[in-house]
């Protein structure tokens, strides 16, 4: 893995390195207050310690059920499951995903000619799309800005993997059919390459 860049794209910072695997998560438009909003913006760089606060408070406040919750209806949560499904393989390796009802989480690495902010545009615009068909409306059904988080070491990939998977449950969703986690998942992060050069 080549060194971490980090890159600014409005308020969060980014951190990224080629061939790198995230934890992502990204949430509709109405899931979070503006006085929340305005906690996370309250800097432009956020320090890896504060980091880890700031999205703990932000999953907490989400898995509340916060905004209109449009992903518990089954069909907009297929559409969604789909997008996340569509290019595995050929555009990202997937290691685990949930559709929770109003955000997802996303345990993945980019293949090579792929990067973070093009699948995540990708994903967000064809759902949007998709979605706003189905109700007869347009606008946002995103937030523009997602978390995004490079994982750097193996018990930080099984970390996130577990919470991913684990999420529908701690929310208190019981038999939740919107959760996937790869074969290797909990095998091991067999033949994944974690290591990062500065």
């Amino acid at each position: 893995m080549l060194g971490i860049r980090i890159r600014n794209r409005g308020h969060l910072p980014h951190w990224e390195s080629e061939g790198g695997i995230y934890f992502v998560t990204f949430r509709l438009v109405d899931s979070l207050p503006q006085s929340e909003l305005r906690e996370l913006r309250r800097s432009d760089l956020v320090k890896p310690k504060e980091e880890q606060g700031l999205a703990r408070k932000l999953e907490d406040f989400l898995d509340n059920g916060a905004g209109s919750c449009i992903l518990r209806q089954p069909r907009f949560a297929d559409i969604v499951a789909s997008a996340l499904k569509q290019f595995d393989g050929t555009r990202y390796r997937m290691f685990a995903w949930c559709v929770m009802p109003n955000h997802v989480h996303v345990v993945f690495q980019p293949l090579r000619g792929f990067d973070l902010a093009g699948i995540l545009h990708a994903w967000k615009s064809f759902t949007g799309v998709e979605i706003n068909r189905h109700l007869l409306r347009s606008g946002a059904l995103w937030q523009k800005e997602y978390y995004d988080h490079l994982i750097r070491s193996g018990k930080q990939l099984q970390r996130a993997i577990r919470y991913t998977v684990e999420n529908p449950r701690k929310a208190g969703m019981k038999e939740w059919p919107y959760v996937y986690a790869s074969a290797e998942a909990f095998g091991g992060p067999a033949n994944v390459d974690i290591s990062i050069s500065r």
